[in-house]
Parts: structure tokens; C-alpha cells; sequence
């Protein structure tokens, strides 16, 4: 053919060399000639086949007003186009990309032309949506310029590579069917039809160089047919070539599974990255920084559902299993972004669960359920509030494991139920300790101050019915724990030992003092005093100490030149035998002055009083002289008044009246009497 069209429609589709006649891919020239566009991202892709010198370039500078070397018939019929050559063509929507291919069954080539003819028509099934398949007629039934070789090629090619894509083959040629009957197909395939894949059209153009006006008309009809719905193809172009030329044994297999490879990941990268950018998707990460967010699953299952659709519709008519693998692979990434704001869900998850356990635990005790009972209710509570959390979380696509935060949750929980527990014995026992402090300290204060020959009696008294008023509360409250029966019995015995411990500390400081309380005291009482306060005694033995203290300072005897007391423990006693004789030497010393001025002044009182009595019983007689007289003119009389001293004398000996005031009046009596060293009051 010779020169094609105008000078100006050439300049308007300017062309570039995409792959040299070795195979090496011009990756600067492929970026410069899609940027300098203004058709955007979306083209439709057509490629052109046949013998060498077949007018190829010629025919698609005029079509698409393109650029292409055209063969100068005056100069010689030699080969013009090596390698793949590219062009743009910007008058349709979407823009154009056509490819210029290097003609089949040429010398030039040399030995390696069969197989980077291969390569060049791989790539160009791999990257086309259209192939015009050109020859001249009378090359039509020969087996190498008919290109039946190639043909055989593209047919096994896409059958591997898609069962769904079909792709345009544009000939001017017959015998079609021919060929598609002879090439080996698998047995999927054995009886498919040829249009299941292709869309077979046939075309007749005039010579360019005998009618070149008619053939300009035929070419502008034949433009509008490659007018298709455009796609992202280009940026995987030097990727497929790179895979066609290493694979130098041309299995076809492996060359489609490339070309799908490398189209599926394609798609899915572009998938990814809309969801990476998702508004919605956003919004919710964003969301889950603050808090737990109900719905979460759900709605990035949805969002990554839309994804996945989408690169389901654009992969439909590649290879399955290519197909599915990239879906994974998309799905997989997709998840690994999502994964950690699904850890952040779930970390909020775990903390809203311990705050519901704690407020329902702390509502439960206020009030006044069981301890053990609440938590047990409570645990499975937040347990199953957790689960139901983590099901609302979980993304349909993914087969996270929150098993371990749950084991942790749970931990937590039980955690906190024992450190609420402690607080709670702590809480409870300080409040019985505090009840025993106030209903013991000042009664047994006081009763140590009274100091008599019952005091250890009465105090034991009390302690034993303030322990079982104040045992019986803390018992019902501890039930309440189900404690196992060797821990209640040690808190139940604590808080007995503290009871006595009480005791015990009041006895204690009493006993440092107890010189004081015995100045406050006659002589008798103050025995008493050093009596009491002498040991500790909230056992039921007998008490001795009484005894030994009257015996060895009313006749003294060694039997306080003692450190211990019989019977009596090194713990309980307060003051040893010789502290105790020691104490009340120092008593009779310092109470010396005081005492003796008493005791002279009783005397004289009790002296005082015979006399008087003697004056009552003379005027008793001298006024009562006729009474008397009466009673002994009548025995009767006589004989009453006897039975009434007869009997009332056995009743007066037993009265407690007449026992207490005897005791009080002879400890006085002895008390002084020792005091005064001995000496017999009259």
C-alpha cells in the first residue's frame, strides 16, 4: 500500500513504538503517550494481525488517522513495522488505543519469528477488546499468509483463558470454521461452537493503491465499529509482556493463567483501594476510636460485600480459579485493614462488660443479696453480654478467634469479684469490730473501776452476750459468701479473739494504774482492786488470787515472793505475786497519814453510839414500864412474841440483807484492823 491520508489527520494520532523489534518494552514512552490525553482512565483497545507488508499500518492511519511507518511501494515492498507500535486516537468515547503488530510469516524476522510472533499475538489477545485480522485475497487458502498457525494460537488461548470473554475477530478472509474445526480443544470444549468466544465479522476493503477514494470511504464506515465500552488495561501491560517473554517454551497454559493473574490482581488492587478510601468504611474506623459501635459487622461486611461484587462483575469472564484466588487475596487484605479496629471494638467490648459487672454487683449488695449468689448471676451475664458483642462485631467474611479475650474477660471479672470480696470482709469485720469496741470498752472500763470480788464474773458475762448478739449478725452475713467451713470458722474465731483482745487491753492499762485506783479505795476495797487486777480472767476457772493476797497480808507468809501466780498463765497474769506485795506496801505507805485520823474517828463514833444506845434501852424501859408489866400479867402475850423471834430469827440469818451487811461490816472491821498492824479494834 502506499502513503495513508493526510498530513494533518496523521499528527492528530500521534504513534510510539510499545515493544522494539527485540522485545524490549517501552515503559517511558507508555507513560508519556497516556498522559498527555484528555480521554481519562477508560479506553477501548484495537489490534491488528496478517502477513507481513499486508498494508496493516496503512489501513489503521486511516481509519483512526494515526501515524503508524507506512511501506513506500517506489522504494520497495520491505517490512516497515517492527515489533508492537502504539497510538491514540481521541474522537471517540471512550478514547482509542491502537496497536500496530509486526507482520507474521516474514523473512526478516529470522529463525526466532515464529515465537515472538507467538508473543506479540499473545499480548495482543491479552490487551485487546478487537482484532482485525488483515490479508489480501489471494492469500486466502495459504497456510502461512492466511496466518492459520497464529489463528490455531488464539483460539487455544482464549479458551484456556476465559469459557465466558468473547473478543472480535474483524477478517476479510473465509474459511474460518475450517480452522476452529482443526485445533485440538479440550474436552470441555470439544463440541463449543466458534462464536461462543468470538464475534466473527468479515470485511471488505478496495485496494488503497487502484481506488483509494472508495477504499477512504469504506475505512470511515469501518471506524465506528470498534467504538466499545472502554477498560483499565494499560497499567498491566508491561507486566503481561514481561510474563510473555520469560515464559519461553509458549505454554499456553501458564500464558493465560498470566494474563488473568495479572488482570485479576489488577482489578482487585483497584478494589481495595476504593474500599481503603470508602467514606462509610472511614467514618466507622473513626467511630470505633471512641467507643463500642453497635452494628460494626454488619456494616463492614456490607461495604466489603459492594467491593467484592464489583470485582466479581469485572473478573466474571476470566479463569475461576484465577479468579477466586484474587478474590481472596482482595477479601484477605481487606480484612487485614479491618483487623485492627475490630481489636479496638473489642477492647471497648471487654471494658463495657467488667463496668456492668461491677455497677450490677454493687446494686446486688446494696441490696442485701448474697455475695456469692450476685457474682455467679452476674458472670454469666457479662459473659453472654460479651459473646453477644463479639457476634455483632464479627465480620461474615472472617474467621477471627475472640476465644482468648474472652478467657481474659472472664479472668478480669473473677479478678475483680475477689478484690470486691476482700473489700467486703474488710468492710464487714471492721464494722463487728467497731460494735464489740463500743459495746465492751466503756462497760468493762467501768466494771474494772468498781473493782469487786465478781468483776472478772460479770465481765466474762458480758463478753459472752455481746460475742453471740454480734456473732449471730456476722454469721447470717457471711452465709451470704458461701465460704468453704474452715475459712467461716477462722473469721468467726478472729473476731472472738478480738473480743478478748479487748478485754485484754483494757485490763492491761488498767493494770499500769492500779496504785491510783487503789488510793481511791479504803483498805478493803483496795485488796480488791489489786485482786482484780492482778490476771486476766475470761476463763471459768476458780480464782485463788484473793485468797493468797488476804492470807499473806493479814498473817504474812512467803507465798507472794513469787513470779507467777498458780494456775494462772504467763500471758494472763497482769501483776506477778511480788509486784502485788510490792504495790500494796507502797499503798500502806503513801495511805498511812490518811487512814490512821480514820480509823480514830470511827472509834470514837462506834463509842460514841454504845453510850447512846445504853441512855435509849433506860428510857425504852422507864416508858414502856406498864407494857411490860401487861406482858407478864398475860402469858399469851409472852408466848407470842416467842414464836414470832422463833421464827423470824432463822429468816433474818438467811436474808442476803443481813449476809451483805455482816461481810461489809467485817471487811471493814479485819481491813482495819490489818492496815493498823494487827491491833484488835474494841
Amino acid at each position: 500500500m502506499g502513503g495513508g491520508g493526510e498530513e494533518g489527520d496523521k499528527e492528530e494520532c500521534c504513534s510510539t513504538q510499545l515493544i522494539d523489534g527485540d522485545g524490549i518494552f517501552n515503559a517511558e514512552g507508555l507513560e508519556n503517550l497516556m498522559k498527555n490525553s484528555e480521554c481519562g482512565l477508560s479506553y477501548g483497545v484495537v489490534a491488528i494481525m496478517g502477513p507481513k507488508i499486508s498494508g496493516k499500518s496503512t489501513l489503521l492511519n486511516h481509519v483512526f488517522r494515526a501515524n503508524f511507518k507506512e511501506m513506500d511501494a517506489f522504494k520497495g515492498r520491505s517490512q516497515m513495522t517492527k515489533g508492537i507500535w502504539m497510538a491514540k486516537y481521541v474522537r471517540t468515547d471512550p478514547c482509542m488505543i491502537v496497536l500496530d503488530m509486526e507482520g507474521t510469516d516474514g523473512r526478516e524476522s529470522g529463525e526466532d519469528d515464529t515465537e515472538f510472533g507467538k508473543q506479540r499475538a499473545l499480548f495482543a489477545l491479552a490487551m485487546s477488546d478487537t482484532v482485525l485480522i488483515n490479508m489480501w485475497c489471494h492469500d486466502i487458502g495459504r497456510f502461512q499468509a492466511a496466518n492459520v498457525t497464529l489463528l490455531e494460537t488464539v483460539f487455544q488461548v482464549i479458551m484456556r483463558v476465559s469459557s465466558h470473554r468473547k473478543m472480535t475477530l474483524l477478517f476479510i478472509i473465509q474459511d474460518i470454521q475450517k480452522i476452529w474445526d482443526g485445533v485440538p480443544k479440550p474436552e470441555a470444549h470439544k463440541d463449543t461452537p466458534l462464536n461462543e468466544f468470538f464475534n466473527l465479522e468479515v470485511v471488505a476493503l478496495s485496494s488503497y493503491e487502484e481506488k483509494e477514494e472508495q477504499f477512504k470511504e469504506q475505512v470511515d464506515r469501518l471506524r465506528n465499529r470498534f467504538i466499545r465500552p472502554g477498560r483499565l488495561a494499560w497499567p498491566s501491560a508491561q507486566k503481561i509482556w514481561k510474563y510473555i517473554r520469560e515464559n519461553k517454551d509458549l505454554d499456553l497454559p501458564a500464558r493465560e493463567v498470566t494474563f488473568v493473574t495479572v488482570r485479576c490482581e489488577e482489578i482487585a488492587n483497584e478494589k481495595l483501594s476504593h474500599f481503603t478510601s470508602d467514606e462509610g468504611w472511614l467514618v466507622l474506623d473513626e467511630a470505633v476510636q471512641s467507643g463500642f459501635v453497635s452494628g460494626f459487622g454488619e456494616k463492614v461486611s456490607s461495604i466489603l460485600d459492594a467491593y467484592l461484587s464489583e470485582y466479581d462483575s469485572e473478573a466474571i469472564y476470566f479463569d475461576e480459579s484465577v479468579r477466586n484466588l484474587k478474590r481472596k487475596n482482595l477479601e484477605s487484605k481487606a480484612l487485614h485493614l479491618v483487623h485492627p479496629a475490630y481489636q479496638t471494638l473489642l477492647g471497648h467490648l471487654q471494658a463495657k462488660c467488667r463496668d456492668n459487672f461491677n455497677k450490677a454487683l454493687e446494686q446486688s449488695l446494696k441490696k442485701g443479696e448474697g455475695f456469692a449468689a450476685s457474682v455467679r448471676i452476674y458472670v454469666v451475664s457479662s459473659m453472654l453480654e460479651f459473646d453477644q458483642g463479639v457476634a455483632d462485631a464479627s465480620v461474615k467474611h472472617a474467621d477471627w478467634d475472640a476465644s482468648k479475650l474472652r478467657v481474659k474477660l472472664r479472668r478480669d471479672i473473677e479478678e475483680q469479684a475477689v478484690s470486691v470480696c476482700s473489700a467486703k470482709f474488710e468492710e464487714l469485720i471492721s464494722n463487728y469490730e467497731n460494735q464489740f469496741t463500743k459495746a465492751l470498752s466503756e462497760p468493762v472500763e467501768c466494771l474494772f473501776e468498781s473493782a469487786g470480788s465478781d468483776t472478772w464474773a460479770l465481765i466474762r458475762k458480758l463478753v459472752r452476750r455481746e460475742k453471740e448478739t454480734a456473732l449471730s449478725k456476722l454469721t447470717t452475713a457471711l452465709n451470704g459468701f458461701e465460704l468453704d467451713q474452715e475459712t467461716f470458722d477462722q473469721m468467726v474465731q478472729n473476731q472472738r479473739d478480738f473480743a478478748n483482745t479487748l478485754v485484754e487491753k483494757k485490763a492491761r492499762e488498767k493494770a499500769r494504774n492500779v496504785l491510783i485506783h487503789m488510793k481511791d479505795r479504803l483498805p478493803s476495797a483496795a485488796l480488791n482492786v489489786l485482786s482484780v487486777m492482778s490476771a486476766i480472767r475470761l476463763d471459768e476457772k476458780p480464782n485463788r488470787i484473793g485468797n493468797q493476797l488476804l492470807s499473806s497480808i493479814v498473817a504474812p507468809v512467803n507465798a507472794l515472793c513469787a513470779s507467777f501466780w498458780d494456775e494462772i498463765p504467763a500471758e494472763d497474769t497482769l501483776l506477778t505475786p511480788v509486784q502485788c506485795m510490792s504495790l500494796w506496801r507502797k499503798f500502806k505507805s503513801e495511805t498511812k497519814s490518811i487512814i490512821v485520823p480514820a480509823i480514830s474517828v470511827q472509834e470514837a463514833r462506834r463509842r460514841s453510839r454504845y453510850k447512846s444506845h445504853l441512855w435509849a434501852i433506860l428510857v425504852m424501859i422507864s416508858l414502856g414500864f406498864n407494857e411490860i408489866m401487861l406482858l407478864l400479867k398475860n402469858p399469851s402475850y409472852l408466848f407470842l412474841l416467842l414464836v414470832v423471834y422463833l421464827v423470824g430469827k432463822p429468816l433474818w440469818l438467811q436474808s442476803d440483807i443481813r449476809k451483805l451487811c455482816n461481810r461489809q461490816v467485817s471487811e471493814l472491821v479485819s481491813g482495819l484492823q490489818r492496815f493498823s498492824g494487827g491491833e484488835q479494834v474494841p
